[in-house]
């Protein structure tokens, strides 16, 4: 009787130990595809950029600094392989881009282009479909983490070697401090 209670536990532990796997193998296989989709518009955005630059420079062709940067800041995109480099090379996108549109404002005649106003329109969509994607891959890091982390799953992480996956974050976001206020008399 004691060895069927004992082959009993066994089995039941096998069980457990093949949920909490295939739980975070799972969560792995989310946080992959998540991080694939965001991969992808990063590289529409990219393919995106050198036709609103293009566009640009047939109306502002001496603003040869601005064009430049927003070039180096998408090649730093596209070099970019962990989340760290891929927020640290959006960070730097995100301002030579605020920079060109601020240029843009300086000609009106391309502000009213139809191809310059489609092209900026594309670029705010993929801009808002990143900032999404971001949101759900860190949600799928999020929730493998804590499950890496928890105890006892923690056991059977470590025990397969399933790894904790890095937050998609923008360096100015890990920099915010709260503004300092102070009174001069």
């Amino acid at each position: 009787m004691i060895g069927w209670i004992i082959v009993g536990l066994f089995v039941l532990l096998f069980f457990w130990i093949a949920l909490v796997y295939n739980r975070l193998v799972r969560l792995q296989v989310r946080a992959e595809e998540a991080w694939r989709g965001i991969d992808t518009l990063l590289r529409k955005r990219a393919d995106l950029i050198p036709n609103v630059v293009e566009t640009v420079k047939g109306y502002a062709g001496h603003e040869r600094e601005v064009f430049e940067k927003v070039t180096e800041a998408r090649s730093a995109s596209l070099r970019a392989k962990t989340p760290r480099e891929q927020g640290e090379a959006d960070d730097f996108l995100s301002s030579t881009l605020k920079t060109l549109f601020a240029v843009v404002e300086n000609y009106p005649e391309l502000k009213a282009n139809e191809n310059f106003m489609s092209l900026q329109k594309s670029l705010e969509g993929l801009e808002e479909e990143i900032a999404r994607s971001r949101r759900y891959y860190n949600a799928v890091v999020r929730d493998l983490n804590t499950a890496i982390k928890v105890f006892p799953q923690n056991l059977i992480a470590n025990l397969f070697r399933i790894q904790e996956r890095e937050f998609y974050t923008l360096p100015s976001e890990e920099m915010r401090e709260p503004p300092k206020v102070s009174f001069v008399r």
